[in-house]
């Protein structure tokens, strides 16, 4: 899913019910994985309001969401080791885009700062300014792999928005970014936490995901960003269970996310259940020929992988290398992580069937497609030790 994704997403913007106005339609295009539109409704909303801070915002989470689509960002794997938060893909977005997202940032500041120093008790103001440090955290975490500037990004964002909650306790979205903070620095080493900025704050992982739930319930604006976040969270955790009724609930929302059922393929995976996994598969296969909206730009390629996967963890080694061979015939098109994945599971596939030369010729393909990855870097370490799955 964005499975990934959605845990390291240190703020997002609101989202309303479907309605007229161009920020509403915007995020109804947003959650449906439908960038451009929504990042034209935002450059709308911008042109009615300049002078208002958060349709600034608004577009310049919708450019670098787009950039992490097409990067298969949404939906890479979280637990990659033994300190997930510090291994993402790298996101690289067009020299416009990444123009155009830091326009709307600064943009966004200078409005906020400028309200703060006519009225110091601005909540919104807070909360605006907030928005902004917290896109800038994602953009420095997933485009520029700077890692600490965008923990100092995050922690900027924590403070602009406990000043919204102080001024106003009721300011329930904002604290999203609060209780994800917690979540984050709480999952951190201890040698991060030493760090000057966040010295002496060591976070709550248990309080972070209860200030969660607190804004998916109550909030007005973020709510829905909340369950989002909890889902990947509980997943993270090892709570599927938790997480699926979550994504259901997206799924009703937001149909045309094809990566909301994935997900949930995944959860029911991960909770025991092939069967359900299976039959949301073959939902998602059916949404697809059918050319339902949204489904029809899914490429099939996903669909194999995501089945051929399931079958491997369940250890249908024989009927998994059918669907992973179907899904690397179609590596260069698919987003590039689902592609490396492909090549590096068909690999050890084949390595628990015992067929190494057939294993060592899909790594070398994992390698080739990739070879910076972590999933590149993995397959090379396959083709000298071979697959051996963890007891």
């Amino acid at each position: 899913m964005w499975r990934a994704a959605a845990a390291m997403i240190l703020i997002q913007a609101s989202v309303g019910l479907p309605a007229k106005d161009p920020v509403e339609r915007g995020f109804e295009h947003f959650y449906n994985l439908e960038y451009d539109q929504a990042v034209q409704e935002f450059a709308s909303a911008v042109d009615n309001e300049p002078g208002n801070a958060a349709p600034h915002n608004h577009l310049a989470q919708a450019i670098l969401y787009r950039a992490m689509y097409r990067a298969g960002a949404l939906e890479s794997e979280l637990v990659t080791g033994s300190n997930p938060f510090l291994r993402r893909s790298k996101v690289e977005p067009a020299p416009e885009e990444v123009r155009r997202f830091h326009q709307e940032i600064q943009t966004a500041l200078s409005i906020s700062e400028a309200r703060l120093k006519e009225n110091p008790e601005d909540a919104r103001a807070h909360y605006t300014a907030g928005v902004a440090y917290g896109l800038r955290a994602n953009y420095n975490f997933l485009v520029r792999k700077a890692w600490l500037d965008s923990l100092r990004d995050a922690t900027e964002a924590r403070k602009a928005h406990l000043q919204a909650t102080s001024i106003d306790p009721g300011f329930v979205d904002a604290k999203l970014v609060q209780g994800v903070y917690d979540y984050v620095v709480g999952s951190l080493p201890w040698y991060y936490k030493m760090l000057g900025f966040i010295a002496g704050y060591r976070g709550d992982r248990e309080r972070g995901i209860q200030v969660l739930r607190e804004v998916a319930e109550h909030g007005r604006q973020n709510g829905m960003d909340a369950k989002v976040l909890l889902a990947a969270i509980y997943r993270r955790e090892r709570h599927p269970e938790a997480a699926i009724p979550l994504l259901r609930d997206l799924i009703r929302r937001f149909p045309r996310n094809y990566l909301f059922r994935l997900e949930l393929v995944q959860m029911y995976s991960d909770a025991g259940d092939k069967e359900s996994a299976l039959e949301v598969l073959s939902r998602i296969e059916k949404l697809h020929q059918s050319g339902a909206p949204g489904y029809a730009r899914l490429d099939p390629g996903k669909i194999h992988y995501a089945r051929g996967n399931l079958l491997f963890w369940y250890n249908d080694l024989e009927a998994a290398l059918d669907d992973l061979r179907r899904a690397v015939e179609r590596a260069d098109e698919v987003d590039l992580n689902t592609g490396v994945m492909a090549w590096m599971r068909l690999g050890q596939t084949h390595d628990l069937l015992g067929q190494r030369e057939e294993a060592r010729k899909a790594y070398r393909q994992a390698v080739d497609l990739a070879p910076d990855s972590e999933v590149g870097k993995e397959s090379r370490r396959y083709l000298s030790s071979p697959y051996r799955r963890r007891k």
